[in-house]
């Protein structure tokens, strides 16, 4: 068989599985293991700071509400007709973690120019075995094999994406110990996310309005003030700083004067915060547009109770932000003292 026939060929069956998760309907366990397969050999190729062309569209976090992605999509254009570029958080917390990361990585593999994304701190073993993906793993599988296949995948998304230059894009903030792309550029991001140094500062931190660097609140990462917004910009030759990792009840928030917005893709968090949820359209003269997006109902109630169950830990947005960090630390400190006495 030609190269090109093999390529038709897998096309084709790319198009009938992207085709099956649109209608929310997950690929079977060696479906999943075969595109993680594919998009591993895709995203090993691109780089820490991933360049981005407009126009583009931008998304903050998803975590898991399948649904509300499907109208972001009938809202801001079809990939490949669209370029996006997707800031991470796509499992955890939603009900339909396996069905959005797997459409997202399916459209990878299909129109890999076409897309982009950046890992989250959600995107980790660590975190993703407490808040809802490994849980939906084992429940729609019967097994964690599936869980695995995408955590290890995860190790291989980008860190960062620059678009045209200029608007430097992430899913948490800046770090204390990256003072130039450069340096995220010189990393070795295939891993899991260490719970402290920079890598772990770019998923886990976030803007402040008090100057300088600051101790988060998350347990992970740190804040950050203008004064350092404004010499990041200045030393990389920035417009704008894109994130997303914080629930903003408008959709999207400006910081900073301006130098920092904050995307969040998710409408109604976790199904009752009531939010809006916005997308960045950059166009070719790199002007920006934000759409707001209004709450999509709920697409099945009975699947709300699980879901319930998980979240019982807070069903308020201003405690849910920051409970992820702190059981990461806590997990670090109590696996160091486990090494102490050697309990295994």
């Amino acid at each position: 068989m030609s190269a090109d026939l093999v390529a038709e060929s897998t096309n084709g069956n790319l198009d009938e599985q992207i085709a099956q998760l649109i209608q929310c309907k997950p690929l079977s366990e060696s479906e999943v293991r075969g595109l993680c397969g594919k998009a591993k050999e895709i995203l090993m190729e691109e780089s820490n700071v991933q360049p981005v062309k407009s126009p583009v569209t931008i998304c903050g976090d998803i975590h898991g509400q399948f649904h509300d992605l499907a109208e972001l999509f009938r809202i801001g254009g079809k990939c490949p007709d669209t370029n996006y570029l997707f800031m991470g958080d796509y499992v955890d917390r939603g009900y339909y973690s396996v069905e959005t990361v797997t459409l997202l990585v399916s459209l990878k593999v299909r129109y890999p120019q076409r897309i982009t994304i950046l890992r989250g701190n959600h995107e980790s073993r660590q975190i993703t075995q407490v808040y809802g993906f490994y849980d939906e793993c084992l429940r729609k599988y019967g097994n964690a094999n599936v869980w695995k296949t995408f955590t290890d995948l995860f190790d291989y998304f980008p860190l960062t994406a620059l678009v045209e230059s200029e608007i430097f894009c992430l899913h948490g903030g800046l770090s204390p110990s990256v003072e130039t792309l450069d340096n995220i550029r010189n990393f070795d991001r295939v891993q899991e996310v260490p719970h402290e140094g920079p890598m772990c500062d770019l998923l886990w931190s976030d803007p402040d309005d008090r100057c300088g660097w600051g101790i988060s609140p998350r347990g992970a990462g740190y804040t950050f003030g203008q004064d350092i917004s404004e010499q990041f910009h200045h030393t990389n030759s920035l417009k704008l700083i894109a994130r997303a990792h914080q629930l903003v009840m408008e959709g999207y928030n400006w910081a900073h004067e301006q130098k920092v917005v904050t995307i969040f893709s998710a409408p109604n968090y976790c199904y009752r915060c009531g939010n809006m949820a916005s997308i960045l359209e950059v166009d070719d003269c790199r002007e920006h547009t934000f759409i707001q997006v209004f709450l999509i109902p709920p697409q099945d109630e009975a699947n709300l109770t699980l879901l319930e169950e998980r979240l019982i830990i807070s069903c308020r947005a201003g405690e849910l932000v920051y409970t992820a960090g702190q059981f990461l630390r806590c997990l670090h400190a109590f696996l160091q003292i486990c090494s102490l006495f050697q309990v295994h």
